[in-house]
């Protein structure tokens, strides 16, 4: 049997509402030094109703080769990709107009 999406009332499987809720993000990527000076790159400001973070970290250390966390909502990956953070989601379907960072 197929999963119903409530808000929309189609299959779950379109993922259309996913890429509505990519639209209307506030995206904020930055670059925190922790312990020892090591570098992580914070991804804030997703929706973790309306996106699923746990498959858009899986996504995002496999594209970076990278480890990395979700903390708070905050996607937290090992190292400096600010640069290239912001291109993947901008491919993933983010509005580039909000990623700042």
């Amino acid at each position: 049997m197929e999963d119903i999406d409530p808000i929309t009332g189609l299959p779950k499987e379109l993922g259309i509402w996913e890429d509505i809720a990519k639209e209307g993000q506030d995206i904020t990527i930055k670059i925190v030094k922790k312990k020892f000076g090591k570098e992580y790159t914070i991804i804030d400001g997703l929706d973790g109703k309306r996106i699923d973070l746990k498959d858009l970290n899986k996504k995002l250390k496999s594209k970076f080769a990278c480890g990395g966390t979700i903390k708070d909502k905050q996607i937290e990956l090992q190292g400096n990709h600010k640069n290239q953070a912001k291109q993947y989601l901008v491919e993933l379907g983010f509005s580039p107009e909000t990623i700042q960072g």
